[in-house]
């Protein structure tokens, strides 16, 4: 089953993205094979980093949930909000 996964930062919190970065990778190349789509949301002139939009493959949502919260970005406080949401793929 797929999940949605769509994190925003909490505002001013580029230095703890950039510092957290590479664990952020490390943990979703680990996962990559349950990775369908992954990447940060961008402002609108593409210079500032807003959040993160994963859609991945879990068993259930509580495998989702137990993923988003072991995520380094979500350890080291960058999440204003993180929600997760059942997805469908239809084309």
């Amino acid at each position: 089953m797929y999940f949605a996964i769509y994190c925003v930062d909490k505002p001013d919190q580029g230095q703890v993205r950039a510092d957290n970065r590479q664990a952020h990778l490390d943990y979703l190349n680990a996962h990559k094979d349950q990775v369908h789509v992954a990447g940060p949301l961008i402002s609108d002139d593409g210079g500032t980093m807003l959040g993160s939009l994963l859609i991945m493959e879990f068993e259930d949502k509580a495998a989702a949930e137990a993923f988003a919260e072991a995520d380094p970005y979500k350890k080291a406080g960058l999440f204003q909000f993180v929600d997760i949401h059942t997805w469908k793929k239809v084309l």
